[in-house]
């Protein structure tokens, strides 16, 4: 008897399973509600991970249910099984690690304070306990002392005496003992026996405390007077403890007036407002300076940038002089003058992503050189060059011109081991590119062709570049090593979705970050000199998993206007009919980003509502238009002065191509797209009326002048240097062209592309007396929408405008 009862227990679970498997099987595909519901359904993508300071572990972060807090996780690279932190245990655990050139020592932050480790032993020491987070972390090049900063200020940890002090301590006033710098102060010392008497004293005092440093090196630097005409924006100082190279920027620059963004829906129920960035051309960024500080001789020195090549040249020449023009024809001389250009080219220094804090300043391990990256406002050229210690003057190693502008990426520089060799990331050949260059020589490309190189990371012991590069395809990114004295280019993984790698402390494994456009950032190691990986995360959820999600194809658009080959992903049903269908051309965001790839993409929300589109009789194209990331510096500048235009040629090729090859009706096309893709959808029915069946355009320019400096003066340059640049870029200008439905999308507090930009459109609609344009405003939500509530509406009201326009068009 109970061995029966066993075999019908055995039956019954088998059963359970089998109709588990099968319901798995067949589950129903998310509706609308599920797809814009909050994205911890899908799972959660690996972050940050990095290596432990003994290089046994790895790190990283996972976000956690239902909240923004993003928990810290272990696990062992050789056997997997991560596990999350406690409170207890993260109070243990490390931070990503520098170490000495020896490599005895390692230091990182845990929780904002810096904890020194000594890896024989695995003893630590708690160098800081404070309120405010350190960073910048580096060992003293003769392994003497440690130094961190707090801010902009840096200090010393001492590692025998085990105590920190400043390792500068700088004033932003005028030195009260400087000599008199006009008559009026040289004529108060003449006459005020008082004033001579109180300045003798301060000097005996600094002659008594400088004797006293002099003999007693615990003693507090004395302090360095640059003025109060400055700010610092960034810092580095040099491993030798000698030099503080600082960025400064004018005190008292005038930001411009800036817009305010008001809240309607809030928690004290009264209307609420804050500023957000000013808008372009309303004045320029601040010019910065580089100061050279000597630390031994407590003297500030500035560094001339007249040395850098073409720093004199203006560029925009011809557009200033025809702006000149207009002014005066005009009769507004104050214009005119205002328009002239500069003697000299304001300057950035170019904005170092790793350290964060707007220096691109370079150091080499001894401390005996320092190179530095520095950009043209008017975003047309970009320098590398090695500061003279000496002679606090530039020397100039490269420039990089580009008659549109300079790429926001492929800006990485830095030292090879030998300190006298400089490699750098460059477009110059039309694709970014990695070289190396020494100072006395030559430069030498260590990669070359037609696709492009980022993320490059020296190994420990100066021999190889690893590097992340899209080689075999435009939309396929792996590993890739090349020694750094030159040779092959050799890949180290086939993933074709590789986001990110980090590499072990002891150069032997590197951990990477990879996905696919079902599969969340998952983490992997693979030994450093290629072979097979081995897989550490798996934290997709069965609920997205179980779908039968439709993988996109990638598909070549030929150009018709001698662009070559759009790239776009292309989503359609398993088996073709022969019957006329509706289609949907989607449009990314960000302007220069690439959707068309096979990693986790962006818009991971657009693609499973593309999967809801293609059931309901749709086909969608996602395409990479000209201004695209990952195909080059032609690719990118194709729309310098003229946005909007090359881009629509490409998704009129698109729709040309989906009617010529997937049986699509010309007459049942819709496009949408958000912020820049939002753009491109007002661009398109206005400027192609009748081409799209309708339009759904989201958190959309409308007009190029409301938008912010960096990034629009970079490929319209400045408003009132180019207005016929702006004039034929924005929307607004072609709103009496306006023949298509249009759905408007805006979130009302968004502080990057402000509301005030469609509402002055859909104004502009109403004096114009257009029919079939709507506007849908979200009181809570920013330029990146969070709220699936906001979600699921903009998208089911973009779901309702195409199967009224689109879809059912024509039909009664």
């Amino acid at each position: 008897m109970r061995r029966l009862r066993r075999l019908l227990l055995v039956l019954l679970a088998t059963l359970a399973g089998a109709f588990a498997g099968h319901a798995q099987d067949t589950a129903a595909p998310p509706d609308l509600a599920q797809v814009m519901a909050d994205p911890d359904w899908i799972g959660q993508a690996v972050e940050a991970p990095y290596w432990s300071a003994d290089g046994h572990q790895l790190y990283y972060r996972l976000k956690r249910e239902g909240s923004a807090i993003r928990d810290l996780y272990r696990v062992d690279p050789a056997r997997g099984g991560g596990v999350r932190l406690d409170a207890a245990q993260r109070a243990q655990a490390d931070g990503p690690p520098v170490f000495d050139r020896a490599h005895r020592l390692a230091a990182f932050v845990r929780h904002g304070d810096v904890v020194l480790r000594r890896l024989a032993d695995a003893r630590s020491v708690e160098v800081t306990r404070g309120a405010q987070a350190a960073g910048a972390l580096r060992f003293a090049a003769d392994g003497s002392a440690l130094y961190y900063r707090l801010g902009m200020d840096w200090y010393r940890y001492d590692l025998a005496a085990g105590v920190s002090g400043p390792a500068a301590v700088l004033k932003f006033e005028d030195d009260p003992d400087a000599p008199p710098r006009d008559d009026l102060a040289r004529d108060q010392l003449r006459l005020f026996d008082t004033l001579r008497r109180q300045r003798h004293e301060r000097e005996a005092r600094r002659a008594e405390e400088d004797a006293e440093r002099a003999v007693d090196p615990s003693r507090a630097p004395a302090p360095i007077y640059l003025g109060k005409a400055v700010k610092v924006v960034g810092s580095e100082l040099s491993p030798d403890g000698r030099w503080l190279a600082l960025v400064t920027e004018p005190k008292d620059y005038a930001a411009g007036r800036a817009p305010l963004v008001t809240q309607y829906v809030t928690p004290s129920g009264y209307a609420e407002t804050r500023e957000a960035r000013v808008y372009v051309g309303r004045n320029d960024p601040a010019p910065q300076s580089l100061l050279l500080v000597d630390l031994r001789e407590r003297k500030p020195y500035p560094v001339s940038v007249e040395t850098l090549p073409g720093i004199a040249e203006d560029p925009l020449a011809e557009l200033r002089a025809k702006a000149i023009a207009a002014a005066r024809a005009a009769g507004d001389e104050a214009r005119a003058k205002a328009l002239a250009a500069p003697a000299t080219r304001p300057l950035r220094i170019v904005f170092d992503a790793e350290d964060g804090d707007g220096a691109g300043l370079r150091w080499n391990e001894d401390g005996s050189r320092l190179a530095v990256m520095l950009r043209a406002n008017d975003h047309k050229d970009r320098w590398i060059a090695e500061v003279d210690l000496a002679r606090h003057a530039l020397v100039p190693q490269h420039r990089l011109h580009d008659a549109a502008w300079i790429g926001w990426d492929f800006n990485d520089f830095g030292w090879l081991k030998d300190g006298r060799t400089l490699w750098y990331l460059s477009e110059e050949s039309g694709w970014s590119q990695l070289y190396v260059k020494p100072l006395d020589g030559e430069a030498r490309a260590l990669t070359a062709g037609r696709f492009e190189v980022s993320h490059p990371a020296l190994s420990a012991d100066g021999r190889w570049f690893y590097l992340r590069a899209n080689r075999t395809a435009p939309y396929s990114y792996d590993l890739y090593r090349v020694p750094s004295g030159g040779g092959e280019l050799a890949r180290l993984t086939t993933y074709q979705g590789l986001d990110d790698f980090v590499l072990a402390p002891d150069g032997t494994q590197v951990a990477v970050l990879h996905s696919s456009p079902y599969v969340l950032p998952q983490l992997a190691v693979v030994p450093a000199a290629g072979g097979a990986p081995r897989e550490l995360t798996q934290t997709m959820k069965p609920a997205f998993t179980a779908q039968a999600w439709i993988a996109p194809t990638i598909v070549q658009v030929p150009s018709s206007h001698g662009a070559g080959t759009i790239h776009a992903k292309y989503y359609g049903p398993a088996t073709e009919g022969s019957t006329s269908r509706p289609a949907v051309i989607f449009v990314h965001g960000a302007g220069y980003l690439q959707n068309v790839t096979l990693s986790w993409p962006t818009y991971f929300r657009e693609q499973m509502f593309h999967n809801l589109l293609v059931r309901q009789g749709y086909v969608v194209l996602d395409m990479d238009y000209r201004a695209s990331a990952g195909y080059g510096r032609a690719w990118r500048t194709a729309i310098y002065r003229q946005m909007g235009h090359p881009e629509l040629e490409d998704l009129l090729d698109g729709k040309a191509w989906l009617v010529r090859e997937h049986h699509v009706d010309p007459q049942r096309v819709g496009i949408y797209g958000g912020s820049y893709g939002g753009f491109m959808t007002e661009m398109a029915l206005l400027r192609a009326p009748g081409a799209f069946a309708a339009g759904a355009a989201l958190r959309p320019v409308s007009d190029w002048r409301l938008y912010n400096h960096e990034y629009t003066s970079a490929i319209l340059n400045d408003p009132q240097l180019d207005p016929e640049a702006y004039a034929t870029s924005s929307p607004i200008e072609y709103a009496e062209r306006l023949a298509d439905p249009l759905l408007i999308a805006h979130g009302l507090i968004d502080d990057n592309v402000l509301a005030a930009d469609s509402v002055r459109l859909y104004q502009r609609f109403v004096e114009l007396h257009k029919k079939n344009f709507w506007i849908s405003l979200y009181p809570l939500e920013r330029h990146g929408f969070q709220q699936p509530d906001a979600w699921y509406d903009e998208y089911r009201r973009i779901d309702e405008l195409f199967d009224a326009f689109v879809k059912r068009r024509g039909m009664p």
